[in-house]
């Protein structure tokens, strides 16, 4: 009986029906998850992520002690068109996510990413419940990221 109880508490964190960071799981029931990361729907592609992209994701992670969920992420230029995105859309080439935190207020999202020197572009888009950051270079001298879309 001793040895079952830390089987079964491994086995729960194995099968990502458990999660530690401050919130319950009931919080990230009916988001997908693949490749370690909750996903808004099954059709979001987080297939691409460059490592300073990830370092992002990572940093909004421990900020507020949960996991991102993200909305858009990798798109292919065709998926691109389809969503609405620009020419150069950062999302074509792993260096852009827009995503939300369960319970975290939009606000302190848009609010850290202004702070956060790894990030490069903010959108912030009025009547949703995501935020847009990516990784590009800041021009020389810029301390805030380049912001767009309401922020």
């Amino acid at each position: 009986m001793i040895r079952l109880i830390p089987a079964l508490f491994c086995a729960s964190l194995l099968s990502g029906c458990f999660f530690m960071g401050g919130t319950g799981p009931a919080s990230y029931g009916g988001y997908v998850q693949r490749a370690g990361m909750f996903l808004a729907s099954e059709d979001v592609d987080n297939s691409c992520v460059s490592p300073k992209l990830r370092s992002v994701i990572a940093s909004f992670e421990r900020k507020f002690g949960r996991k991102i969920v993200v909305n858009s992420q990798y798109r292919d230029p065709i998926r691109n068109i389809i969503g609405g995105g620009v020419d150069s859309s950062y999302h074509m080439n792993c260096q852009a996510v827009d995503f939300f935190i369960p319970g975290v207020n939009k606000s302190n999202l848009i609010a850290f990413a202004k702070r956060n020197p790894e990030v490069g572009g903010l959108g912030c888009y009025p009547g949703r419940q995501f935020i847009h950051v990516d990784v590009r270079d800041r021009p020389r001298g810029w301390k805030k990221p380049i912001t767009f879309s309401g922020c």
